[in-house]
C-alpha cells in the first residue's frame, strides 16, 4: 500500500535534502562588505516596506501609503535620488511621520536583531 512506501521515501528524501543543505552551509562564503555595498546601490529602497507599514500604522490608507512610497521610490530609480532624503522632504509623508520615525525605518539593526539567537538555535 501507499502508506508503506511513502514513509521510507519521505525519510530518504529528507536525509538527502539535509545532507545537501549541510554541504551548502559548510562551504558558504559570506562577504559582509559586499552585502552592504549591494544594499547601498539601491539608495535606501530596500526599506520601502517598513516605510509603507509605518504610514499605514500612522493612519494613512493603504492606497495613499503605497502612492507616497512609490512616488518617492521612482525618484530614486529615475533620478538617482536618495530614498531617505526624498521621504524627509515629502510634505505628505512628514504629515504622517516625524523625521525620527522615518530615520528609524532605515536602521539595519531592525533586520539583524535576532541573528545571535537564531545562530545559537541552529549551530548550538
Amino acid at each position: 500500500s501507499v502508506e508503506r512506501a511513502i514513509g521510507p521515501d519521505t525519510t530518504i528524501t529528507l536525509d538527502f535534502a539535509l545532507n545537501r543543505l549541510a554541504g551548502v552551509i559548510e562551504k558558504l562564503v559570506i562577504y559582509p562588505e559586499n552585502m552592504l555595498k549591494n544594499m547601498n546601490k539601491f539608495k535606501g529602497l530596500v526599506m520601502s516596506q517598513r516605510v509603507l507599514l509605518a504610514l499605514t500604522q500612522a493612519g494613512v490608507s493603504r492606497e495613499d501609503s503605497y502612492r507616497l512610497v512609490q512616488r518617492n521610490a521612482m525618484k530614486v530609480w529615475e533620478q538617482g535620488a536618495d530614498f531617505l532624503e526624498e521621504l524627509l522632504a515629502d510634505k505628505e509623508v512628514r504629515a504622517a511621520l516625524s523625521e525620527d520615525e522615518i530615520r528609524e525605518k532605515f536602521d539595519l539593526g531592525y533586520h539583524t536583531k535576532h541573528v545571535d539567537t537564531i545562530f545559537k538555535r541552529v549551530f548550538g
